[in-house]
């Protein structure tokens, strides 16, 4: 549905002015889109995707509202940043051969779970459920076994809690149970993490309740009733059983869906390269955003329980598309790669693109000023939002040589604003798309934004910044 355009955001300055004239005729304001359907939010109470709060990635509703748009048939239905699934589990339902990129083993155990939910029976999983209700994991706790701690979530469970954990894992590595009732189990687990714990997901970090045994500063924060271990694990248990017996979860009344699922874990810069050309006739995803936002950091309870180590935690923010102020630059680790495997010019195509972007440059250009004079709130913004675009253009250029002609990507993505300074991330990577080979259709704009920080808003006033989903066409 149309409806009146979005009053331009972005600061004044010439580059970006002339990247909005070139785009505005495709800036659309979708009634349909909503920030619920572009957020983990329409997923709260809907069946399977609502076992793990994975609240970065989009509802599998907006994955049917984009199938259900365009009508795609038989194909490959790729998401180079799969989070906990939602693109490919939906695409199955449309008859879509699925295929997943994930760099966190958090969101490949949550797939496989999903998956794995298909193999059981509801009786068997009943029977699991009762026999944990019983009591029968209480054990002894081996120690070998036992959560392990990285240096950001010692302290996070009251000690009773964390001896439940480490009694329950016991009884997942020495129980005779069928595989995926031990991965259902366990990701039952998973999900609880947060809830029984002194810690609350908050964007960039993890807030600490003031009852945690750490030393903690700045203001305090009480997150309310902690529950146990064993009811946090019941309740979750409860409804993982209800949606099993209900059936059909990943299947609609057609019939359509597909056994075809591959789930890759790693950075899509790696495994990208490999994929055939034309090989995928849609893309779904939703990229992390250039915000500063540090899934390692967030999510360090679920990937301390997998067994991530420090250096492995160290290891996947580095491999994280650039989003952080810790992130270092990969240029040189994606030129030697891309040499190796005899594909250098893409590189230095994607490489020139990013470089000729004015509008980037423009920004870039800004941001390198205020950090010289001290006016962003970290100096190595202007680093991260730097490399964030140059591997986004990675992304592109292959995205554009993976998906057939003809074929579409949508992404899902937000603008950011630093020093009262927007990046207006949706026309700058339009543009750099473009330049890989693709056609923007539209820019679906959300029609309330996304306001900016508290801190930025008394400095700089307020900003709404666009929300937006990208369609583009081979």
């Amino acid at each position: 549905m149309e409806a009146p355009l979005l009053t331009a955001t972005v600061a004044s300055s010439s580059a970006r002015e002339a990247l909005l004239e070139r785009f505005r005729d495709t800036l659309e304001i979708n009634l349909a889109l909503n920030r619920s359907l572009v957020s983990y939010q329409s997923n709260r109470k809907r069946p399977f995707y609502r076992w793990f709060k994975y609240k970065e990635g989009f509802s599998a509703a907006l994955v049917e509202y984009v199938l259900g748009h365009y009508g795609v048939g038989a194909g490959v239905l790729l998401d180079p940043f799969a989070g906990s699934g939602a693109a490919l589990l939906v695409g199955r339902q449309y008859g879509l051969t699925g295929r997943a990129i994930e760099l966190l083993p958090l969101g490949v155990a949550v797939m496989r779970a999903r998956l794995a939910a298909e193999r059981v029976s509801p009786r068997a999983f009943s029977a699991a459920v009762e026999a944990f209700r019983s009591g029968r994991w209480e054990g002894d706790a081996d120690e070998k076994h036992a959560y392990g701690h990285l240096a950001i979530t010692r302290g996070a469970f009251p000690e009773r809690t964390e001896q439940q954990i480490n009694q329950f894992r016991t009884y997942l590595a020495t129980a005779r149970l069928r595989p995926p009732i031990r991965l259902l189990l366990e990701t039952a687990c998973l999900s609880v993490l947060e809830t029984v714990s002194f810690t609350r997901k908050d964007g960039q970090y993890l807030r600490w309740d003031k009852r945690s045994p750490r030393n903690l500063t700045g203001r305090p924060f009480h997150k309310g009733p902690i529950p146990g271990f064993r009811e946090a694990m019941l309740q979750q248990l409860e409804m993982m059983r209800a949606d099993i017996a209900g059936g059909g979860q990943l299947a609609d009344a057609s019939g359509n869906r597909t056994d075809s699922l591959e789930i890759e874990q790693g950075s899509c810069l790696n495994i990208l390269p490999a994929v055939p050309s034309r090989s995928c006739k849609l893309v779904v995803t939703s990229p992390p955003y250039c915000n500063r936002y540090d899934y390692t950091r967030t999510y360090a309870l679920e990937l301390a329980y997998l067994g991530t180590t420090e250096a492995g935690l160290k290891a996947l923010r580095h491999e994280l598309l650039s989003c952080t102020v810790e992130n270092k630059s990969k240029v040189e680790e994606l030129r030697g790669r891309y040499q190796t495997i005899g594909r250098g010019e893409t590189f230095g195509h994607a490489q020139k693109a990013f470089e000729n972007q004015q509008a980037l440059q423009e920004v870039l250009s800004v941001l390198d000023r205020k950090g010289s004079r001290g006016e962003l709130n970290n100096p190595n913004v202007p680093r991260m939002v730097r490399n964030y675009f140059l591997e986004s253009t990675v992304v592109l250029f292959e995205l554009a040589r993976i998906v057939s002609p003809g074929g579409r990507v949508v992404m899902v993505n937000d603008n950011v604003q630093y020093a009262g300074e927007e990046v207006p991330v949706d026309l700058i990577l339009c543009a750099l798309a473009e330049e890989a080979g693709f056609r923007t259709e539209r820019i679906w704009v959300l029609e309330r934004g996304k306001g900016n920080s508290s801190q930025q808003m008394g400095a700089h006033g307020r900003n709404e910044l666009r929300k937006c989903a990208y369609v583009w066409k081979r």
